[in-house]
């Protein structure tokens, strides 16, 4: 067993591991940067450390600052959380040169899944559904118009280093091609350092599925079910919902064994999420994200499992606690992502929380490192909480996220608060009748955010 963990992330991710690692008994440590010296995650933590300035690359992605704060408090184990370095396969090799363990995916799994081109190819390998597109990186504009043609238009051209919407285009016609082919190299290339880019047929109307796995490293693994997230903006999740309102028990249970299967091929060990378009009873995968994401809370809600403790345990070479036949789905789940933004324009809106109430009651969890008299800084991500409901059924979880954000208090800056008590006036938002271009059209009708 571990005797002390070190959490390499900020907010209220890091405050989720440091609470699964004190149940178990396992001491923290959090690192900071000066911006977040007083953060939750710095007070809640048995051990801190500062690891650098306030930019990100000198601190949070700072890898020589994160090791030596393991060396300095004896720390045994890395915990990434989610974004800055938990996708990055260096780091996790230079936590294992160092003798340290990474609490997560090996550094083969993270590299071969964060290539989308390799993803793919892997992915169909092991039997998993991919939306038609090039076989690969396609290079000139008339292999991609030939492809375009082949495959039929519209079409998305992706970055192959893409992520967060950067360098994803959409040609809707053979005429859009250029712009769209030239504009998606060049973001991969000024995001990423690679410009690199991919086709694929573009849906119209689908869904955004992803599947929850977890495997054990020794080729065991399951599926928790799935998450729809398809009421996203410019490709960011804000509203993510667990079993998904379209997929029938058939649906889950098929797909779900074909991911299953398809880390247990890989030996894979930890959380991972295999994302799918769903389009006409079909999936189509997308990408594998070789981390905890940020809407784990559902999935733990409706199957009653940490899955935190489990990355630790299954890190630690313990086995899962849990088989495919004791996960069963117990009623349904909502999270909303809180950011302290302004609208229309989802504006950052950093500043000093002049008065903050978390909602509570049956079936609510409020996830943040918000306290009263806490400055949100103006150098990271406005995610400041995540909101999550559980009910018996969809009807009663959306009147409990109703009732929970009508509790909920965040004095001192804007927040997307209000977005989502429009939401959940709307018809379709009640009946799940939405895809993943439902919101973006909402928004430009409603607020002018196009």
């Amino acid at each position: 067993m571990f005797s002390k963990i070190l959490v390499a992330n900020r907010g209220e991710i890091a405050l989720r591991v440091i609470r699964a690692a004190r149940e178990m008994g396992i001491q923290t440590v959090a690192v900071h940067s000066t911006a977040d010296s007083d953060a939750m995650h710095v007070r809640m933590a048995d051990e801190s450390v500062c690891i650098g300035p306030p930019s990100s690359t000198q601190s949070y992605l700072s890898i020589p600052a994160i090791i030596a704060a393991c060396e300095i408090t004896g720390a045994e184990a890395i915990h990434p959380g989610y974004g800055f370095l938990s996708e990055n396969a260096n780091f996790v090799q230079v936590v294992e040169d160092h003798g340290l363990t990474f609490i997560g995916p090996t550094a083969e799994h993270i590299r071969v899944m964060g290539d989308k081109i390799t993803a793919k190819d892997t992915m169909k390998k092991l039997g998993v559904p991919c939306v038609p597109g090039s076989d690969g990186g396609v290079t000139s504009l008339e292999e991609a118009k030939r492809i375009g043609e082949e495959i039929g238009y519209p079409v998305i051209i992706k970055a192959t280093a893409g992520g967060g919407g950067k360098g994803m285009k959409v040609a809707k016609t053979a005429k859009d091609m250029e712009k769209a082919f030239q504009t998606a190299r060049a973001e991969g290339k000024s995001n990423f350092g690679n410009d690199e880019v991919y086709i694929e047929k573009y849906l119209t109307t689908p869904r955004h599925i992803e599947i929850q796995v977890f495997g054990d490293g020794k080729g065991n693994a399951v599926h928790l079910g799935e998450r729809d997230c398809s009421l996203q903006r410019r490709h960011q999740k804000v509203f993510e919902e667990a079993p998904g309102p379209s997929i029938t028990a058939e649906e889950r249970a098929r797909i779900g064994k074909t991911c299953a299967d398809a880390v247990a091929n890989i030996n894979y060990i930890g959380a991972g999420t295999i994302e799918f378009l769903y389009e006409n009873g079909e999936f189509y995968f997308i990408e594998m994200n070789t981390r905890l994401q940020v809407e784990h809370p559902v999935t733990e809600a409706i199957f009653g499992v940490d899955l935190v403790r489990e990355q630790i345990r299954v890190a630690e070479g313990l086995p899962m606690s849990f088989t495919q036949d004791d996960l069963s789905i117990n009623g349904h789940a909502i999270e909303v992502r809180i950011n302290a933004e302004r609208l229309p324009n989802f504006a950052p809106c950093p500043g000093k929380i002049t008065q903050y109430h978390a909602p509570g009651g049956l079936g609510v969890r409020m996830d943040s490192a918000l306290y009263d008299g806490y400055s949100i800084p103006p150098f990271y991500d406005s995610l400041i909480g995540k909101l999550i409901v559980h009910g018996r059924d969809r009807p009663e979880a959306l009147a409990r996220l109703g009732r929970a954000l009508g509790e909920l208090i965040v004095d001192g800056v804007d927040t997307t608060v209000p977005l989502f008590h429009a939401l959940l006036a709307e018809e379709d938002i009640q009946s799940g009748g939405y895809n993943i271009h439902w919101l973006e059209h909402w928004l430009e009708n409603n607020l002018g955010d196009g």
